[in-house]
């Protein structure tokens, strides 16, 4: 027959493990509290029998057997706590309390027994109660004993023992009864937790773990969960998402490429096109469709990550350097008066690779906009705040103020810059780069700005130093 699940769960096994340990332990507390008290019962006894046995030897040696003698009559009938018997060197009776004595063989000059005292109660009832005594030989050969009854000690004792037993029985049942109710409890959360996996495991990847407030290890268990979650389902939607921006992104240049081929398919066929020159044009659409799946593709990584991945701290001047002297040759190709102000010795953390790809694009979009003629700046420096900024000045034509949070958007351009090549993603990668990295990107006003307006651009990412 199979047991409850209450029953078969870690938590009760582990209360029940639990109260066994606390079961044995209090035997043995209890048994070495019965043999401590009894001893000391029975060592009070012995030491007050010893001192009684002193005082009637004393006698003995005072006074001699007749005083003796008279000592034992008065005692036994005094009612006190002894009893005595004294006797012959052959072991009858001579006068005392007792009819014979506890003592089966006495061999030696004293000897100590425990024995059960025969007596009656108020009600005539029999009792046997326990007693100790001590029977040794006075100097003229007589025999005497004394003993005294340790029952009502005994009875104390035993009565402290039933007090401590009822004691732990009720531990055991309140520890039976709490294991019960925090295995409902444990039960309880962990089938919480499992409901949600179940449910993730079925594809609900937005269920989530109920966090109770509390603070305690189920909690954090849960907000683990809830977290990991989070980026499993951030990470999905990134896939889903990355999947439909490329088909949806990437269908308008497929389409051309396949209108060109179409074309220059026809007009080979009729004479009127050079096949290599159309093969020349394929192969440059196709690398333009490259760039673009491969920047969409980053793009979709970046906005579906919470952090960026693999950072690491960095110098940004010494990045920043590597960046302008790439293109510093084409600055000087297109006659920009092209400048650099690098502060030395900044450390950020941050993926490098992605950090110079999106400055790389900052400084493509100033150089290719600017006239000739025309000056860019390139500066990486520390705010007052603290952060790092790393942006790019140039004279150029400038983004209006209504459209530039357009700008970064994907495959957003502007009227004046159709003449440009380029696909519009280059401000958008910049953009999911200082979200990933938890900076910003900020877009206002070039050198050469007037009211409000006017030729010029700064862009500036701006990342936290390390």
């Amino acid at each position: 027959m199979r047991l409850p699940r209450l029953f078969r769960t870690t938590p009760f096994r582990l209360t029940l493990l639990f109260l066994a340990v606390f079961a044995a332990a209090a035997c043995a507390f209890l048994a070495y509290i019965y043999l401590a008290t009894a001893g000391e019962v029975s060592r009070r006894a012995d030491a007050a029998v010893s001192r009684e046995m002193a005082s009637l030897e004393a006698v003995d040696l005072a006074a001699g057997s007749v005083a003796l003698r008279r000592a034992v009559t008065e005692r036994s009938s005094g009612g006190g706590p002894f009893f005595y018997l004294l006797m012959n060197a052959a072991g009858r009776p001579i006068r005392g309390s007792l009819a014979a004595s506890p003592v089966r063989r006495f061999d030696g000059d004293s000897d100590w027994v425990s024995f059960r005292l025969t007596g009656t109660d108020r009600d005539g009832a029999v009792t046997r109660r326990p007693a100790r005594g001590l029977e040794r030989r006075m100097d003229t050969g007589e025999l005497l004993f004394v003993g005294a009854d340790i029952g009502e000690a005994e009875s104390y004792v035993v009565r402290i023992l039933r007090a401590l037993w009822g004691a732990g029985a009720l531990v055991i049942v309140l520890g039976m009864a709490g294991g019960v109710l925090v295995s409902r409890g444990v039960s309880r959360n962990i089938a919480s937790l499992s409901g949600v996996i179940e449910a993730v495991r079925k594809g609900n990847v937005s269920a989530r773990a109920r966090v109770s407030g509390s603070g305690d290890e189920y909690d954090e268990l849960a907000a683990g969960l809830n977290e990991m979650l989070e980026r499993l389902e951030r990470s999905i939607g990134g896939l889903r998402h990355a999947g439909d921006a490329i088909a949806h992104d990437l269908r308008s240049p497929l389409t051309r490429l396949r209108n060109r081929l179409e074309v220059a398919m026809i007009e080979a066929d009729a004479g009127r096109a050079d096949p290599r020159a159309a093969l020349h044009q394929a192969l440059e659409d196709t690398d333009g469709v490259l760039r673009t799946f491969s920047a969409v593709l980053a793009i979709a990584r970046l906005e579906a990550a919470r952090d960026a991945p693999d950072q690491a701290v960095f110098d940004p001047g010494v990045l920043a350097a590597g960046v302008a002297e790439l293109y510093e040759p084409v600055c000087e190709e297109k006659s920009l008066d092209f400048k650099v102000e690098i502060t030395p010795s900044l450390a950020l953390k941050g993926n490098r690779e992605f950090i110079a790809q999106a400055f790389a694009n900052i400084l493509d979009n100033a150089v290719k906009y600017t006239p000739p003629g025309g000056a860019v700046m390139l500066r990486v420096r520390r705010r007052s705040s603290g952060d790092v900024e790393m942006s790019v000045t140039d004279t150029g034509p400038g983004v209006p103020q209504a459209e530039r949070l357009r700008i970064v958007q994907r495959f957003v351009r502007l009227e004046n810059s159709r003449n440009q090549p380029g696909a519009g993603l280059g401000l958008s990668l910049v953009a999911a780069v200082a979200g990933a990295h938890r900076g910003r990107l900020e877009i206002d006003e070039g050198p050469g700005a007037m009211d409000g307006g006017g030729p010029g651009l700064r862009v500036a990412l701006v990342l936290a130093a390390q």
